[in-house]
């Protein structure tokens, strides 16, 4: 046996020989190499180097609809992909205030008042992915849809243009409106490449239900796929401006124990989910690894009570819809007790997040708090109503309701089902229907219809996102005003109603004065809420949000401009090496001895 101090190479070399010598009888195989020399550090094999030009983003939704100006294709990963891919004349600075994107335009300016007229100089250099040049085409495009398309975003503005002129090749575009409107920096943001989109199958609502066609942004879309959860970006090599930093960017679902997962070994540098609760404190429990930012989405969940039916629409019936409900359990069950239950939603023109924000909901209303059962039966009553074997029954028909919520689309249907037990609860049966979001938000929502005519498309309550952005009269105009025969052209009034089917005709004039700057929006928008609480249309729940998860190795993320997001400004992230400070440290040794 070797001394205690005998290093073991030496152990192991003298133990070699020995058991040669006694196989052979002979000292041949004495000849060994020489021991190894042992430094005064042990050798460590080195890990894989970092992919420093790719940034792995683990998400926890991917479905399919990309098209950002459509309520059915609204999601984080649309939000995300229109930063990346799509080109905004006009982008949400720091403030949310709308700031010119000059990589796109080199200048966008009121040029006249009568007609109220805006002319945008895009850049030459500004082009799709496919080399077609970004030009006044794409805007005509857009407009045309946006005003007569079912399901679309805040319409209203483009709504009031009544055409499109260009110039230069494209390249001057002159928009001209029937009426002054402020807000018209909100429009032709997420620009579409026309001259792909025009004549392709599906159109409007199928040409994005599973990819882009053409980039105009920092970043193209490398390839989606949907069953195993992976989309690939990369940089734009046509891209006119300063080029991105990162090569790649891999956007990766997984559900919430994978993506903690992921963070913890480091295979995600980020992510970006709606977490619950539970989730949350899994993501607390990486400490000082990840920083969290609570990012809210631009959209609120919403009940619409949609007067346009025929079972809502006395005011009364609808109030004692909302007296059955328990609002406080819809917003745990919607959001889980995650970061968006911060974000309760008592306001109809303004999200929580938003500056200017001021919840309006009068205490006390059905509605505002828990059920109140004496409220249901007293308002009922008032309405015609009388309970017969457990059932409100009005001319011999039992009262049965129909909620509508986009498939396949949490927490929306989740809401939709807490909501049909609530009901069931003050003996109003409801009956849960989910539908894609083109039947959902066109036939069923906004049908194409006569100027000021109601239509029953037997729809009752709406579980559906409300989408806020910079400009709030717009908002206003386009959820809870009326579509009148001047916005179609020709005498041909095809026109679609907002997804409440609402329309007040003493309120027009005020919604109008607002959208038009004839009236401030402060001035105006006291006696809207008031009215539009009274008349119990929407119930308003929570904001969306989402948590952003970044590890040390990624630089320059923030949460980004309010109601846009991070991505925006990708294109200056930067892969970092970071050593992990879980490394095996390196050995003291102490000092030789004399």
């Amino acid at each position: 046996m070797g001394s205690a101090g005998e290093n073991r190479p030496g152990r192991s070399r003298r133990l070699l020989a020995l058991l040669c010598a006694t196989l052979t009888g002979v000292s041949a195989c004495t000849d060994l190499p020489p021991p190894q020399l042992v430094t005064s550090t042990p050798s460590i094999t080195p890990s894989k180097a970092p992919n420093l030009t790719e940034v792995v983003v683990g998400i926890d939704t991917l479905r399919r609809g990309f098209n950002p100006h459509t309520l059915a294709d609204q999601s984080a990963l649309t939000t995300t992909l229109g930063a990346l891919l799509l080109p905004s004349v006009h982008r949400p600075g720091p403030d949310g205030a709308p700031v010119l994107d000059r990589t796109i335009v080199s200048s966008a300016q009121v040029t006249k008042t009568e007609p109220f007229t805006v002319t945008y100089t895009l850049r030459r250099d500004a082009s799709w992915s496919d080399g077609a040049p970004i030009a006044a085409e794409d805007f005509d495009y857009l407009w045309q849809q946006m005003r007569s398309s079912p399901g679309v975003v805040n319409s209203a503005g483009y709504r009031l243009i009544s055409g499109i002129s260009s110039r230069d090749s494209g390249k001057t575009v002159e928009v001209a409106f029937r009426k002054p409107y402020p807000g018209w920096r909100s429009l032709f943001a997420n620009l579409l490449p026309a001259h792909l989109l025009k004549d392709a199958p599906g159109g409007w609502l199928g040409a994005m239900e599973s990819s882009f066609p053409a980039s105009g942004g920092p970043f193209t879309l490398k390839s989606v796929d949907v069953d195993r959860g992976e989309v690939v970006l990369e940089r734009n090599d046509r891209y006119w401006d300063q080029p991105a930093v990162l090569d790649r960017i891999v956007l990766r679902k997984s559900d919430h124990n994978g993506l903690v997962s992921a963070l913890r070994s480091g295979n995600d540098q980020m992510s970006l989910l709606r977490p619950d609760q539970i989730a949350m404190e899994s993501l607390r429990e990486l400490g000082k690894t990840v920083s969290l930012t609570t990012v809210p989405r631009p959209t609120v969940l919403q009940l619409l009570l949609r007067p346009a039916s025929a079972r809502l629409s006395d005011s009364r019936v609808r109030a004692a819809v909302a007296a059955a409900i328990d609002r406080d359990a819809l917003i745990g069950v919607g959001t889980g007790n995650g970061p968006s239950a911060q974000l309760r939603a008592d306001a109809h023109v303004y999200a929580p997040s938003q500056r200017g924000y001021k919840p309006t909901m009068p205490q006390g209303i059905p509605g505002s708090g828990k059920p109140d059962l004496a409220a249901v039966e007293r308002l009922m009553v008032e309405a015609g109503y009388t309970q017969q074997a457990g059932a409100w029954m009005r001319n011999g028909q039992q009262l049965n309701l129909i909620i509508a919520a986009p498939a396949e689309n949490e927490p929306y249907v989740m809401v939709a089902h807490q909501l049909q037990r609530q009901l069931a609860g003050a003996s109003i049966p409801a009956r849960v229907v989910t539908s894609v979001g083109d039947q959902l938000y066109g036939d069923m929502l906004s049908p194409a219809q006569q100027p000021g005519a109601s239509v029953d498309s037997g729809v009752d309550i709406a579980v559906v996102p409300q989408v806020f952005g910079e400009d709030p009269a717009t908002v206003l105009a386009s959820n809870f005003g009326c579509w009148t025969e001047s916005d179609s052209d020709g005498g041909v009034p095809v026109g679609r109603p907002n997804p409440a089917s609402f329309c007040d005709r003493a309120l027009q004039p005020v919604i109008d004065g607002a959208l038009t700057g004839s009236m401030p929006l402060a001035d105006a928008l006291p006696g809207i809420e008031a009215a539009l609480w009274q008349q119990t249309v929407s119930i308003p729940l929570f904001q969306l949000s989402d948590t952003l998860v970044t590890r040390q190795e990624v630089a320059g993320v923030t949460a980004g401009p309010p109601l846009v997001g991070p991505f925006v400004e990708a294109a200056d992230w930067k892969r970092v090496p970071v050593v992990s400070s879980s490394a095996t440290p390196t050995p003291t040794l102490p000092p030789p001895t004399k």
